[in-house]
């Protein structure tokens, strides 16, 4: 096998950090986003919602009249999956549907005010968890962070900083 093989070019990067290092950074990150969804899951429970609830009103939040398709493509779950999620949130007045102006196909995808009301209970808590990390971190550490991030991403052409404000 040459150095150009995927299982060569695997093993060399594996062979960067010992076996106890890698199992260690996923421990962190379970243990992160154990105590990270914490708080958000029990004010889900509350609603009778789950974490899938979340990450639609999360992206629908961060992406105002977003289509469906490109939902689902954030998302990468199933349209029946997608679909129950939605409809108890629409039907109970979080996210509302409007029809495309040009292609009236399209469902446009926002919250309502009472889904921003949610979106800012359900992140509050993540934010100043965040914001106290990368205070204490400093922003070499942040950058690095975000690049750690991305390079575990399987496209990390669908991440895109949004404006600061």
């Amino acid at each position: 096998m040459d150095a150009s093989t995927p299982e060569t070019a695997q093993e060399n990067l594996e062979a960067a950090y010992s076996d106890a290092e890698l199992r260690d950074a996923m421990e962190l990150l379970f243990f992160s986003y154990r105590d990270f969804i914490g708080e958000p899951d029990a004010i889900l429970g509350d609603y009778d919602f789950g974490r899938a609830h979340h990450r639609v009103i999360h992206f629908v939040g961060r992406n105002p009249e977003i289509t469906v398709s490109d939902l689902l493509g954030i998302l990468k779950i199933t349209k029946q999956s997608l679909s129950r999620v939605l409809s108890q949130l629409i039907r109970e007045d979080f996210i509302s549907q409007e029809q495309g102006s040009k292609d009236r196909r399209q469902r446009l995808l926002s919250l309502t005010d009472k889904g921003y009301a949610l979106e800012e209970k359900l992140s509050a808590h993540q934010r100043r968890r965040i914001a106290e990390a990368f205070k204490t971190a400093g922003p070499d550490a942040v950058d690095g962070f975000y690049q750690v991030l991305l390079n575990m991403m399987n496209n990390p052409d669908e991440f895109s900083r949004h404006e600061t404000s």
